[in-house]
C-alpha cells in the first residue's frame, strides 16, 4: 500500500486508515497524542522538547526517548512496507524535532475545510452536495480523545466554529433550493444544542414559515428571545427581530424571488385561466413534469396527481386531449422498475384506450407520444406489446425528424432493452443516441439520461475510464439545471466502480453503499429504493465468499435466498438492471442444493452476458465477474 494513500481523521476519534480502509494500529493513547500534535502543526516541525511538554505535565526520566520509541510505532503503523533504513516520507525527522507531511487531501479537517470554502463559490444544488458530504466526515467532536488538551484547544474551536457555519450555510443553500420542508430537522436540532447562535434560529424559523408553518415558526422565535433575554440579559439581533415582524406581516420579502414570481404568476394564471377548461388540464402536465425534476416530495407529488389528470381528461370525452395530456409526462426514466405500479397499470391502460379512439390517420406525433408511454411505463415485462410500442414509436419519430419525440421513444426502447441478459452493449449505444439527440434538441433532461444510461451500461462492461466521464458529464448538466436526483446515481455508480475497479475491501465498499443508499430516503423513487441496500450486500457477500447476514432483500428475497426445496418453480428474476446478478445467487443455491436443471437454467440465461459483471450494468451493485460465476456452474 502506497504512503500518499494513508488518511488520517481528527473530526472525531484521532484515527489513521490506510488505502483500503482499514482502520490503522495506533497503538496507545500516547501514540495517538503524537499524532494528534504533528497534525495540529499542519505540516511544521514540532521540536521534541515541545512534544515532551505537551504530552507530561511533569515528564518522566526518559521522556525524549519515548518520544522517539512512539515515532518509531507511527511510522511502522504508517508507513508498513517502507524498508528498514530507508527515510521516512510522512512522518519525518526535521531538525530538532517531526513532521507529518501528509497531502492536503488525506486529512479529513483539511478536506473539510476546502470543501466548505469551495461551496461558497458554487451554484446552489452544486454547493448542498458538497456541503451535506463534507458534514457526512464528521465521526464526533474534533480531536475527541484531547478534549483538554491545551496544545488541541485553538483548532478544536477553529474546527467547531466551521462546522457549525457549515450546518447554517447547508440550511440556507435548502432554502434557496426551495427545500424548506427537508432543512427544518437539521436547523432544529442545531438551534437547539447551539442556543446562542442567532443565524440558527432565524433560518429555522425561516423554513418553519415557508412550508407552511407559520404558527410553529412565531413559537421558534419567540423561544429564541425568552433564552436569549433570560440567560445572558439580551435582546434579539436586528435579524431575527425582523424576521419576527415579516411574518406577522407575511411580507414578499420572506420568499425567495424565485417563490415571488411563481405566487404572482400563479395568482395571475388562476384569475385568467377557467378551472374547467382544457387548456388548464394540458399546462397541468408541464408543471407536473417540471415538479417531478425536483425529486423527492415533489416527483411523489407529480405521480400522485398524474393520475387525476389523465382521469380528468378522459371524462371530457375527447380522445386527441387526453391523447396530449399523456405524452406530455415525458420525465426521463432510467429505473426499470416501477415507483407505483397500479399508477403505471392505469396510465397504459388509459394510454391503449386512447390509442384505439385515435383516427386512423394524421397525427403521428400524438400517436408515437401515446406509443412510447406504453413502452416507458411497462417496467419489469417481457410482453411483447411495449416492446412492439417503442419500435414503432422510435420509427415514426425519426420518419418525422422530431429530437424531443426520438428522445423520449428512445427512452421507451431504453426501457424494453432491460428484458433480455447481456445487453450492456446494446444500452450503451441507446444512451449514446440518446446524449446526441437530445444535444442537437438542447433536451437536457434527456441529455442527463444519455449519459446516466451510458453510465450504467459501460461499468456492466467494466469500462469506467469512460463511464466516469459519463458521470461527471451528467453531474455537470444536473448543477447547472438543477437536477437534484442524478447524484442519487453517480455516488450508487462510485460505490461500484470503488468495487470493481480499485478493488476495495468489503467492508470499504459496504460503507460506500450505506452512503449511497442514505440519499435514496427523501429521493422519492421507492422502486429503487426499495430492497437495494441489501440486494447490494448480499451480493458483495456472495462475490467475496463471506457470510451471509441475512438481510430482507425485499422485492428481490425468493431470488436473492430461493428455497432449496423450491428451485425448480422458482420463476425467472424480474426483467431489469439485476437480472444477472438474481441469477448468479439463484445459481448459486442451485449448485450447493445439487439442483442441476435449475443450474442449467441459470447458465443459459447467463451466457450471453458471460463478459459482464453480474449487476454492475445497473450501476448500483455487482456480484462479481459472470465469467466466474459460469465456471462454478460447469464445476459443479
Amino acid at each position: 500500500m502506497s504512503n500518499d494513500r494513508v488518511a488520517f481523521g481528527v473530526l472525531g476519534p484521532v484515527a489513521a486508515w490506510d488505502g483500503a480502509g482499514a482502520a490503522l494500529a495506533l497503538k496507545g493513547p500516547s501514540h495517538r497524542a503524537v499524532l494528534a500534535r504533528l497534525l495540529v502543526a499542519r505540516r511544521r516541525v514540532v521540536p521534541v522538547g515541545d512534544l515532551v511538554d505537551d504530552l507530561w505535565v511533569a515528564p518522566p526520566a526518559g521522556a525524549v526517548a519515548a518520544v522517539r520509541t512512539f515515532v518509531a510505532a507511527l511510522r511502522r503503523a504508517i508507513e508498513p512496507d517502507r524498508a528498514r533504513r530507508a527515510p521516512a516520507t510522512v512522518l519525518v525527522t526535521d531538525g530538532p524535532g517531526y513532521a507529518l507531511r501528509a497531502d492536503d487531501d488525506a486529512v479529513d479537517a483539511w478536506r473539510f475545510e476546502a470543501a466548505v470554502s469551495a461551496a461558497a463559490a458554487l451554484p446552489a444544488g452544486a454547493a448542498l452536495d458538497r456541503l451535506d458530504a463534507a458534514l457526512g466526515w464528521w465521526r464526533g467532536p474534533a480531536y475527541a480523545d484531547f478534549a483538554d488538551a491545551p496544545w488541541a484547544r485553538a483548532d478544536r474551536a477553529r474546527l467547531t466554529e466551521l462546522r457549525l457555519h457549515a450546518v447554517e450555510r447547508q440550511g440556507a443553500v435548502r432554502l434557496e433550493l426551495g427545500l424548506a420542508a427537508e432543512a427544518v430537522a437539521d436547523l432544529d436540532a442545531h438551534a437547539t444544542r447551539h442556543p446562542w447562535r442567532e443565524e440558527g434560529w432565524r433560518l429555522l424559523g425561516l423554513a418553519l414559515y415557508v412550508s407552511g408553518r407559520q404558527g410553529d415558526a412565531l413559537a421558534v422565535l419567540r423561544r429564541a428571545r425568552a433564552l436569549l433575554v433570560d440567560e445572558l440579559g439580551l435582546e434579539p439581533g436586528p435579524a431575527l427581530r425582523r424576521l419576527e415582524a415579516d411574518i406577522l406581516h407575511q411580507t414578499d420579502e420572506l420568499q425567495t424571488p424565485a417563490g415571488r414570481v411563481w405566487t404572482q404568476a400563479a395568482a395571475a394564471y388562476d384569475r385568467l385561466v377557467a378551472a374547467g377548461s382544457r387548456s388548464r388540464l394540458e399546462s397541468t402536465v408541464g408543471l407536473l413534469r417540471d415538479l417531478a425534476m425536483t425529486g423527492g416530495g415533489g416527483l411523489a407529488a407529480a405521480r400522485e396527481q398524474r393520475a387525476a389528470t389523465v382521469e380528468a381528461a378522459e371524462q371530457l370525452g375527447d380522445p386527441l386531449l387526453t391523447a396530449r395530456v399523456i405524452g406530455a409526462y415525458d420525465v426521463p426514466a432510467l429505473w426499470p422498475r416501477s415507483d407505483d405500479p397500479g399508477l403505471a397499470a392505469g396510465v397504459v391502460a388509459a394510454a391503449e384506450r386512447t390509442l384505439a379512439g385515435l383516427p386512423t390517420t394524421g397525427d403521428d406525433a400524438t400517436r408515437a407520444r401515446l406509443l412510447a408511454t406504453i413502452a416507458v411505463e411497462s417496467r419489469g415485462t417481457r410482453d411483447a406489446r411495449p416492446l412492439d410500442c417503442a419500435r414503432q414509436a422510435s420509427e415514426i419519430a425519426r420518419r418525422l425528424d422530431d429530437p424531443a419525440l426520438l428522445a423520449f421513444a428512445l427512452n421507451g426502447v431504453f426501457m424494453q432493452s432491460c428484458r433480455d441478459t447481456g445487453t450492456a452493449p446494446r444500452r450503451a449505444a441507446i444512451g449514446s443516441e440518446l446524449v446526441d439527440v437530445a444535444t442537437r434538441g438542447g433536451l437536457v433532461s434527456f441529455q442527463v439520461l444519455g449519459h446516466l444510461i451510458r453510465m450504467q451500461a459501460l461499468s456492466g462492461l467494466a469500462d469506467f475510464a469512460a463511464a466516469d466521464r459519463d458521470a461527471a458529464a451528467a453531474e455537470d448538466l444536473a448543477a447547472r439545471h438543477e437536477r437534484p436526483l442524478v447524484v442519487v446515481f453517480t455516488q450508487w455508480y462510485r460505490a461500484v466502480r470503488l468495487a470493481v475497479a480499485e478493488a476495495a475491501a468489503p467492508p470499504v465498499v459496504e460503507r460506500a453503499y450505506r452512503a449511497a443508499a442514505e440519499r435514496l430516503h427523501d429521493a422519492g423513487m421507492p422502486g429503487l429504493r426499495d430492497g437495494l441496500l441489501p440486494l447490494a450486500l448480499r451480493c458483495l457477500r456472495l462475490w467475496h465468499g463471506l457470510p451471509d447476514e441475512g438481510e430482507d432483500c425485499g422485492p428481490y428475497e425468493p431470488w436473492a435466498r430461493p428455497d432449496p426445496a423450491t428451485l425448480g418453480a422458482l420463476p425467472d428474476p424480474p426483467a431489469g438492471l439485476f437480472t444477472e446478478a438474481l441469477w448468479c445467487l439463484t445459481a448459486e443455491a442451485a449448485r450447493i442444493a445439487g439442483d442441476r436443471a435449475t443450474t442449467a437454467r441459470a447458465r443459459a440465461a447467463l451466457t450471453p452476458a458471460a463478459r459482464e459483471w453480474a449487476g454492475a450494468g445497473s450501476g448500483l451493485l455487482t456480484a462479481g465477474p459472470v465469467a466466474t460465476h459460469l465456471r462454478h456452474m460447469y464445476v459443479s
